[in-house]
């Protein structure tokens, strides 16, 4: 996942360490303040204090707004340089403490910080609308944007006019002031809603955990038990073993655990985040949400929440969106049909007595890869350290990207574990990656990309400032961290996004690095995944935690034969989350209770008993904590129909995916390009063709689609 900040002014915030006369006399706070140091700036965390995040953030915005009223009030008439770059070049100090603001609301969000969370939030919200509002600022972008066929503007200049008007167009800029008014009002509410969903989510999965006994730990491997017993010393219960109420801890417990009992307790603390009838409780929170966005649509002109977020995005409507969903579902599901029957046989040659339930879906399924493959998670993880993952990720980037990576010490970081390395290519500097590897509290689940500072060119060469991010809980006694193959995978897949913001090179930071449209924005990141089970990765840094050999060749075919197995379970899984996304902004205003309506159409399209939604409502921070990736939960299958085509491309190269010309082809066609050009337009470039569905078909193993 690729997080996205609130709305600025302008997405060069980070970028520049210059001060501009108007805010030399601007209160000293270190958030705002200009990065200055090695590498063209470093955010120095040094100086972060939590008791300044709330007035500096209000004075970063009273500075963003005089430089707003400057470019608006300008008695000249409007001009690329004049409007559309003055805007670019706006609000740097309130995007540098932008820039912590989110780093700390997501990897050291505490009761502190989810107050000055809950309090800005609204603030940044009308801020946004503000500056989206103001009449005589859009007057001048518009009359830019109707002219730019004659300024004699560049391709990119004439892409930033069109990306600007259109973000302003689409956001209410236009509208008369009664529905300005009004949009300004629900953009506060969701803006309330949405930290109070997130932050709820936060809370259960920090108050609630799995504590176990010794003689509750059947079946888990050492490394798990070890992990468990750390975090149970963390939270002075030593003797016992604690397991998170995160997915990183579930899903290997419910893998390996042969307590069906507590594989049950598990899941269904697990799948009930924000669903326990208390303080913590979603539901009338999504409902809300639901309510609150449909109103926005209609104030915008559209005639649903997913009809105004697709019409920005490759797909176009939430009908094509859907098309794609319901084409692959049917297979999918025939799919699990399938998987189920066969675990249900080990089940029964075992007598266990059962009927496959969702919490026994895993650890069935893992029996069914050994029984089918000889492959089993016990066997692969020791080869994979997450450290040697992390070389495998630098090096693969290296023959892929020209890449080099060294850590740097001594740079200031947000939290003691998070490691620094400086990005090169040819020697030259490129850009710095911070790695935050490990869970801890006020920390976000999952894992995800973060940009610290966006590259940019138009005024000054500024490099970028990336992060990767995970929750992966430290073995003990020195021991390597070991990984599932899910979660080398997932490595590979936020590094992807980091590799996209670091290689950007364009001129405006509008357009630069991640900031592509979100159906588009996961191809980069799920390609890189492909480098994952090459021979060249594998056999350089999959290497036993004892023993250091390289993992067996016999064991690599072994996973490479069982790629598409459990695809109807991972496929299902997600998709039902997907469909759910689109069905419930396409139901407009209408009254929605989230546990009928879940519970409903999971039935209606037919979902499969013995699985749940990967999110469960309650707890699907994508589509309720903001609005990223709220009725664009669709964007991963719709850039993985990109990546299949595109991995087809890699595999008929003469090199593999380490062919020359096929990875400088990628760099200069989607890597590099940012959002200068249209996404189809660059697919299309690199590919020389639109993508086809049947590559993803091929890719799951599914039969293909009918002809129509």
């Amino acid at each position: 996942m690729q997080r996205r900040t609130f709305l600025l002014a302008s997405a060069a915030a980070t970028a520049m360490s210059t001060i501009s006369p108007m805010m030399a006399a601007a209160p000293d706070y270190a958030i705002l303040s200009p990065w200055t140091g090695p590498y063209g700036g470093i955010p120095d965390f040094a100086k972060v204090k939590l008791a300044e995040f709330v007035p500096a953030l209000k004075e970063g915005i009273a500075q963003n707004r005089a430089e707003i009223t400057k470019i608006a009030n300008n008695a000249a008439a409007p001009s690329f340089e004049n409007t559309i770059v003055a805007l670019e070049d706006s609000g740097r100090p309130l995007g540098r403490a932008a820039a912590f603001f989110n780093i700390y609301t997501s990897i050291l969000n505490d009761k502190d910080m989810q107050a000055v969370e809950k309090e800005m939030s609204p603030i940044f919200a009308a801020f946004g609308d503000e500056v989206v509002q103001n009449p005589t600022l859009f007057a001048r972008i518009k009359a830019v944007y109707d002219s730019r066929d004659k300024l004699g503007l560049t391709a990119e200049q004439k892409r930033l006019v069109w990306v600007t008007y259109r973000r302003f167009a689409r956001e209410g800029a236009a509208l008369n002031a009664t529905d300005k008014k009004r949009l300004a009002e629900v953009n506060q509410e969701l803006a309330k809603v949405y930290t109070a969903f997130s932050q709820n989510e936060l809370a259960d999965e920090e108050d609630h955990w799995l504590t176990l006994e010794k003689s509750d730990l059947a079946g888990l491997p050492d490394w798990l038990v070890s992990a468990a017993a750390g975090a149970a010393k963390d939270k002075k219960l030593d003797g016992k073993y604690v397991f998170a109420n995160t997915r990183s801890a579930m899903e290997p417990f419910l893998t390996y655990s042969t307590r069906r009992d507590m594989r049950e307790k598990a899941f269904r603390m697990w799948t009930s985040r924000g669903d326990n009838n208390d303080a913590h409780d979603n539901n009338a929170i999504i409902a809300k949400i639901l309510k609150l966005r449909a109103e926005k649509a209609k104030l915008l002109g559209y005639p649903t929440f997913a009809h105004w977020v697709t019409d920005y995005q490759m797909a176009k409507t939430p009908q094509a969106v859907m098309d794609l969903l319901m084409k692959v579902w049917k297979p999918a599901a025939a799919r699990v049909q399938e998987e189920v029957a066969d675990m249900q046989k080990v089940a029964d040659a075992e007598k266990a007595g059962i009927k496959i339930a969702p919490w026994d879906y895993r650890f069935y399924a893992e029996k069914v890869r050994k029984a089918k493959y000889d492959l089993d998670e016990g066997a692969i993880k020791p080869y994979l350290q997450l450290d040697k993952i992390r070389e495998g990720m630098f090096w693969a980037a290296g023959q892929v990207q020209g890449m080099e990576f060294k850590e740097v010490y001594g740079l200031p970081v947000a939290q003691k574990d998070i490691r620094v390395y400086e990005v090169t290519r040819g020697g030259k500097h490129m850009a710095l990656w911070y790695f935050d590897p490990y869970a801890r509290a006020g920390k976000s689940s999952g894992a995800w990309m973060n940009e610290y500072r966006t590259q940019e060119r138009f005024k000054a060469e500024v490099a970028p400032i990336v992060s990767n991010n995970c929750n992966f809980v430290p073995a003990g006694d020195g021991k390597p961290i070991l990984v599932s193959w899910d979660d080398a995978t997932t490595m590979f897949h936020e590094f992807g996004h980091a590799l996209h913001g670091m290689n950007s090179n364009v001129t405006y930071p509008t357009l630069a690095g991640t900031n592509v449209v979100r159906d588009f924005v996961e191809f980069p990141s799920q390609l890189n995944e492909h480098w994952l089970p090459t021979h060249e990765v594998l056999s350089r840094f999959a290497l036993h935690y004892e023993t250091g050999s390289p993992m067996p060749e016999e064991l690599v075919e072994k996973i490479k034969a069982a790629k598409t197995f459990n695809q109807g379970f991972s496929t299902v899984e997600y998709l039902s989350s997907a469909i759910l996304d689109m069905k419930l902004h396409l139901a407009g205003s209408a009254e929605i209770d989230a546990k009928t309506f879940e519970k409903q159409t999971l039935a209606e399209i037919g979902m499969p008993t013995e699985i749940v939604m990967r999110h469960r409502l309650p707890h699907f921070g994508h589509i309720f904590s903001g609005e990223g990736y709220a009725s664009g939960y669709y964007n991963y299958i719709w850039a993985d129909v990109l990546v299949a085509d595109a991995a087809e491309a890699f595999e008929e190269a003469p090199g593999g995916y380490y062919d020359k010309a096929l990875c400088q082809k990628l760099h200069d066609c989607i890597i590099s390009i940012g959002n200068t050009v249209e996404a189809a337009d660059a697919y299309r470039a690199f590919r020389g063709r639109d993508a086809v569905v049947d590559a993803l078909m091929r890719d799951r193993g599914f039969p293909a689609p009918a002809k129509a």
